[in-house]
């Protein structure tokens, strides 16, 4: 199994976006980036599962996961015409844009944020979302970086429980 880490903007698709979606499913569509296309196209597999971060947001962060349904194929919003993702130079016979459909796994109670992340970058190690300049929407986790990221969820969850029965 592999891990993945999936940006979105909230106010474009966010993870309550994907909570009321049917079957609590959608497709990661709009992907314009030949580096992150490659990884949906070639290396996204069934069962594989992905952290859901917000990005451009006033509290950037990971806010839940979500699990791979189906492998990469074409995204079909390059292919429609007055879509904002629509691109003349990607056809069904040879598309340029590939995509994978996610299902909600779970939604953090509290997010693990950007800040909590690179306060714990010496058991993070070199995970990409947080290398300088990164802009990538798709990029791997590995399992050591998952399990610690699920353990901050985990703890997040707890403390903010805790103030919620203390107030």
């Amino acid at each position: 199994m592999n891990y993945w880490l999936l940006k979105s903007e909230p106010t474009s698709f966010g993870i309550d976006d994907l909570a009321k979606a049917p079957r609590r499913t959608t497709t990661w569509d709009g992907v314009r980036n030949y580096q992150a296309r490659n990884m949906l196209r070639d290396q996204f597999k069934k069962g594989d599962l992905a952290f859901f971060y917000h990005s451009s947001t006033e509290v950037p962060g990971v806010y839940g996961v979500v699990r791979v349904v189906r492998e990469g194929h074409p995204d079909a919003t390059a292919f429609e015409r007055g879509h904002h993702h629509y691109d003349p130079d990607s056809t069904r016979d040879q598309p340029r844009w590939f995509t994978v459909d996610v299902q909600l796994v779970r939604k953090f109670a509290a997010p693990v944020t950007l800040t909590m992340l690179a306060a714990n970058r010496a058991t993070l190690g070199d995970m990409v979302v947080l290398r300088r300049g990164n802009r990538l929407s798709v990029m791997p986790v590995t399992a050591t970086q998952w399990k610690r990221v699920m353990e901050l969820a985990d703890g997040a969850s707890k403390t903010r429980a805790t103030r919620t029965r203390t107030r």
